[in-house]
Parts: C-alpha cells; structure tokens; sequence
C-alpha cells in the first residue's frame, strides 16, 4: 500500500532553472517512468529537428509554436497557450517560437538525454 511518504511535492519556482542557450531554458522533474518540463522559449528560438524514443506531449501554457512533423519542411502545425499536441516515439520535428512560450513538456520514459545533458543538439545558439 502506497504511503504519504512515497510522494514527493515540488513548487516550480524550487526547481533550477538550466539556462541551454540565450533563447532557452527548462526546468525538470523526473519520475521513474516520466518526465515533466517546463521550457521557456524566447521569440525566434528554433529547436532543431530531432526524435527520441519517448512519447512527448507538449502543453502550451503562454505564447504559440510552430512544429514542423516528419522533417524541417514537414507537416506544420502551430500549437497555441491552451492547446496541446501529442508526439509518439520517434517522429522527426522541430519546433519554433512564434512568440515569448512556455511549454510543459511530458516524456516517457523520462528523457536520459537531458538528464545527463548529452542534448548537444539544444546547446548549439
């Protein structure tokens, strides 16, 4: 049986914030078999195409981006504050700030990639 102390409560603000680039950063909170983000995007910041094994949802909180699905010039798709978009494991996208953007981004499994910071592809800008 499951007891108050196998639970853990966070506050956003508690959590360090990893500054990536001068247009994004993120905050993490990590379960066994998930992965919670908060990912702050400045206007104009460009997550290069890339795919992962782990199914995403993104959750737009504030602001809008522009995914491109399947390859940079791919399928396109804007998400905005309110609107959520489901990514399952291994599709190829990027996405674009269209405007200032917080995103809550969930991963399963959680991403190892950026818990042992190896996201080059992040790190470039």
């Amino acid at each position: 049986m499951e007891t108050a102390s196998q639970v853990t409560k966070y506050a956003w603000d508690d959590m360090p914030k990893e500054q990536l680039s001068d247009q994004l950063s993120r905050r993490l909170i990590t379960g066994d078999k998930m992965m919670l983000a908060h990912v702050y995007l400045k206007k104009g910041c460009v997550v290069p195409l890339h795919h992962h094994i782990n199914e995403q949802i993104t959750y737009i909180l504030e602001g809008a981006l522009r995914f491109n699905i399947g390859a940079e010039d791919g399928e396109e798709i804007i998400v905005r504050a309110g609107e959520v978009l489901h990514i399952p494991s291994n599709v190829p996208h990027t996405a674009e700030a269209l405007e200032d953007t917080l995103d809550v981004d969930i991963f399963s499994p959680p991403r190892q990639d950026w818990l042992d910071k190896s996201d080059d592809y992040l790190r470039l800008k």
